[in-house]
Protein backbone atom coordinates (compact mmCIF):
# COMPACT_ATOMS: atom_id res chain seq x y z
CA UNK A 1 0.00 0.00 0.00
CA UNK A 2 1.40 3.41 -0.91
CA UNK A 3 2.14 5.78 1.94
CA UNK A 4 0.43 9.13 2.06
CA UNK A 5 2.68 12.10 1.62
CA UNK A 6 2.74 14.81 4.24
CA UNK A 7 0.88 17.17 1.92
CA UNK A 8 -2.11 14.73 1.74
CA UNK A 9 -2.59 14.79 5.48
CA UNK A 10 -4.68 17.57 7.03
CA UNK A 11 -3.95 18.79 10.55
CA UNK A 12 -6.48 20.95 12.36
CA UNK A 13 -5.09 22.47 15.52
CA UNK A 14 -7.20 23.38 18.53
CA UNK A 15 -6.14 24.85 21.87
CA UNK A 16 -6.08 21.47 23.62
CA UNK A 17 -5.67 18.98 20.79
CA UNK A 18 -5.12 18.34 17.09
CA UNK A 19 -7.20 16.38 14.61
CA UNK A 20 -5.21 14.59 11.94
CA UNK A 21 -7.19 13.54 8.88
CA UNK A 22 -5.70 11.48 6.13
CA UNK A 23 -7.40 10.97 2.77
CA UNK A 24 -9.48 7.87 2.21
CA UNK A 25 -7.76 5.80 -0.53
CA UNK A 26 -11.02 3.94 -1.18
CA UNK A 27 -12.65 7.03 -2.65
CA UNK A 28 -10.71 6.38 -5.86
CA UNK A 29 -12.29 2.96 -6.35
CA UNK A 30 -15.87 3.82 -5.36
CA UNK A 31 -18.46 4.53 -7.97
CA UNK A 32 -21.30 6.86 -7.12
CA UNK A 33 -24.73 5.57 -8.05
CA UNK A 34 -27.90 7.57 -8.07
CA UNK A 35 -30.64 6.43 -5.70
CA UNK A 36 -32.87 5.39 -8.59
CA UNK A 37 -30.13 3.03 -9.85
CA UNK A 38 -29.41 1.38 -6.47
CA UNK A 39 -29.32 -2.40 -6.54
CA UNK A 40 -31.52 -4.27 -4.04
CA UNK A 41 -29.98 -7.74 -3.57
CA UNK A 42 -32.65 -8.77 -1.04
CA UNK A 43 -35.39 -7.81 -3.48
CA UNK A 44 -33.67 -9.78 -6.24
CA UNK A 45 -33.36 -12.80 -3.94
CA UNK A 46 -37.04 -12.61 -2.98
CA UNK A 47 -37.97 -12.37 -6.64
CA UNK A 48 -35.84 -15.41 -7.44
CA UNK A 49 -37.46 -17.39 -4.59
CA UNK A 50 -40.91 -16.40 -5.80
CA UNK A 51 -39.98 -17.66 -9.24
CA UNK A 52 -38.83 -20.97 -7.79
CA UNK A 53 -41.71 -21.42 -5.34
CA UNK A 54 -43.65 -23.53 -7.83
CA UNK A 55 -40.81 -26.05 -7.76
CA UNK A 56 -40.71 -26.31 -3.93
CA UNK A 57 -43.40 -28.99 -3.80
CA UNK A 58 -41.52 -31.06 -6.39
CA UNK A 59 -38.27 -30.68 -4.44
CA UNK A 60 -39.94 -31.75 -1.21
CA UNK A 61 -41.63 -34.67 -2.95
CA UNK A 62 -38.23 -35.79 -4.20
CA UNK A 63 -36.77 -35.52 -0.69
CA UNK A 64 -39.60 -37.44 1.00
CA UNK A 65 -39.42 -40.12 -1.68
CA UNK A 66 -35.71 -40.45 -0.94
CA UNK A 67 -36.47 -40.75 2.79
CA UNK A 68 -39.17 -43.32 2.14
CA UNK A 69 -36.92 -45.36 -0.16
CA UNK A 70 -34.14 -45.36 2.42
CA UNK A 71 -36.51 -46.71 5.05
CA UNK A 72 -37.99 -49.34 2.71
CA UNK A 73 -34.44 -50.61 2.06
CA UNK A 74 -33.87 -50.85 5.82
CA UNK A 75 -37.20 -52.59 6.41
CA UNK A 76 -36.48 -55.10 3.64
CA UNK A 77 -32.78 -55.78 4.27
CA UNK A 78 -32.00 -54.46 7.77
CA UNK A 79 -29.69 -51.73 9.00
CA UNK A 80 -26.21 -51.33 7.61
CA UNK A 81 -23.96 -48.34 8.08
CA UNK A 82 -24.72 -47.21 4.51
CA UNK A 83 -28.50 -47.57 4.91
CA UNK A 84 -28.42 -45.83 8.28
CA UNK A 85 -26.38 -42.99 6.81
CA UNK A 86 -28.75 -42.62 3.84
CA UNK A 87 -31.79 -42.51 6.14
CA UNK A 88 -30.07 -39.93 8.33
CA UNK A 89 -28.99 -37.78 5.35
CA UNK A 90 -32.47 -37.87 3.84
CA UNK A 91 -34.06 -36.84 7.16
CA UNK A 92 -31.36 -34.22 7.74
CA UNK A 93 -31.88 -32.72 4.26
CA UNK A 94 -35.62 -32.47 4.93
CA UNK A 95 -34.91 -30.90 8.32
CA UNK A 96 -32.70 -28.31 6.65
CA UNK A 97 -34.91 -27.47 3.69
CA UNK A 98 -38.50 -28.06 4.73
CA UNK A 99 -39.06 -24.68 6.37
CA UNK A 100 -37.62 -22.89 3.33
CA UNK A 101 -39.90 -24.91 1.07
CA UNK A 102 -42.97 -24.08 3.18
CA UNK A 103 -43.20 -27.20 5.37
CA UNK A 104 -41.93 -26.15 8.82
CA UNK A 105 -43.73 -28.97 10.65
CA UNK A 106 -41.97 -31.51 8.42
CA UNK A 107 -38.68 -29.95 9.49
CA UNK A 108 -39.52 -30.57 13.15
CA UNK A 109 -40.49 -34.18 12.53
CA UNK A 110 -37.36 -34.76 10.45
CA UNK A 111 -35.29 -33.32 13.30
CA UNK A 112 -36.95 -35.74 15.71
CA UNK A 113 -36.16 -38.63 13.34
CA UNK A 114 -32.54 -37.49 13.11
CA UNK A 115 -32.33 -37.50 16.91
CA UNK A 116 -33.60 -41.09 17.04
CA UNK A 117 -31.10 -42.23 14.41
CA UNK A 118 -28.26 -40.36 16.07
CA UNK A 119 -28.90 -41.23 19.72
CA UNK A 120 -30.48 -44.69 19.77
CA UNK A 121 -27.85 -47.15 21.00
CA UNK A 122 -29.08 -49.95 18.71
CA UNK A 123 -31.22 -49.01 15.71
CA UNK A 124 -32.27 -52.64 15.24
CA UNK A 125 -34.09 -52.41 18.60
CA UNK A 126 -35.92 -49.16 17.85
CA UNK A 127 -39.60 -49.99 17.40
CA UNK A 128 -40.36 -49.95 13.68
CA UNK A 129 -43.49 -47.91 14.42
CA UNK A 130 -41.35 -45.01 15.63
CA UNK A 131 -39.66 -44.79 12.23
CA UNK A 132 -42.89 -45.45 10.36
CA UNK A 133 -44.83 -42.73 12.23
CA UNK A 134 -42.11 -40.15 11.57
CA UNK A 135 -41.86 -40.98 7.87
CA UNK A 136 -45.63 -41.20 7.36
CA UNK A 137 -46.09 -37.86 9.15
CA UNK A 138 -43.55 -36.19 6.86
CA UNK A 139 -45.22 -37.73 3.80
CA UNK A 140 -48.66 -36.58 4.99
CA UNK A 141 -47.48 -33.03 5.67
CA UNK A 142 -45.89 -32.69 2.26
CA UNK A 143 -48.80 -34.27 0.38
CA UNK A 144 -51.66 -32.69 2.37
CA UNK A 145 -50.26 -29.23 3.15
CA UNK A 146 -52.92 -27.43 1.14
CA UNK A 147 -55.69 -27.08 3.76
CA UNK A 148 -55.64 -24.34 6.38
CA UNK A 149 -56.49 -26.72 9.24
CA UNK A 150 -53.54 -28.93 8.33
CA UNK A 151 -51.06 -26.40 9.76
CA UNK A 152 -52.25 -26.78 13.35
CA UNK A 153 -52.62 -30.55 12.96
CA UNK A 154 -49.07 -30.75 11.57
CA UNK A 155 -47.67 -28.72 14.44
CA UNK A 156 -49.42 -30.93 17.01
CA UNK A 157 -48.24 -34.07 15.24
CA UNK A 158 -44.69 -32.74 15.21
CA UNK A 159 -44.85 -31.92 18.93
CA UNK A 160 -46.22 -35.34 19.87
CA UNK A 161 -43.74 -37.30 17.75
CA UNK A 162 -40.88 -35.32 19.27
CA UNK A 163 -42.17 -36.14 22.77
CA UNK A 164 -42.48 -39.86 21.97
CA UNK A 165 -39.00 -39.90 20.42
CA UNK A 166 -37.47 -38.02 23.36
CA UNK A 167 -39.16 -40.33 25.88
CA UNK A 168 -37.88 -43.38 23.99
CA UNK A 169 -34.35 -41.98 23.77
CA UNK A 170 -34.34 -41.06 27.46
CA UNK A 171 -35.40 -44.61 28.32
CA UNK A 172 -32.88 -46.45 26.13
CA UNK A 173 -30.04 -44.12 27.13
CA UNK A 174 -30.73 -44.15 30.87
CA UNK A 175 -27.42 -46.01 31.46
CA UNK A 176 -25.45 -43.78 29.06
CA UNK A 177 -25.12 -40.42 30.83
CA UNK A 178 -23.13 -38.76 28.05
CA UNK A 179 -26.01 -39.37 25.62
CA UNK A 180 -28.72 -38.71 28.15
CA UNK A 181 -27.35 -35.23 28.82
CA UNK A 182 -27.57 -34.34 25.13
CA UNK A 183 -31.03 -35.82 24.75
CA UNK A 184 -32.48 -34.06 27.78
CA UNK A 185 -30.88 -30.69 26.99
CA UNK A 186 -33.37 -28.10 25.79
CA UNK A 187 -33.50 -27.69 22.05
CA UNK A 188 -35.33 -25.44 19.69
CA UNK A 189 -38.68 -27.07 19.17
CA UNK A 190 -40.57 -26.27 15.99
CA UNK A 191 -43.20 -23.58 16.36
CA UNK A 192 -46.03 -22.63 14.09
Amino acid sequence: MAKNSAKDIEVTAFATHQIITQPNPLRKVLRRVEDKDMDDPIGRAEQALAGLSGEFKDWMTTEVNRLSAAYVAIRNDGFTKERRDELFRAAHDIKGGAATFGYPAAAGIAESLCRVIEHAPDLEKVPAELFTHHINAILAIVHENTRLDSISVSAELSRRLRKVADDYLAHVNRDRPEHLEVILAPSIAPTE
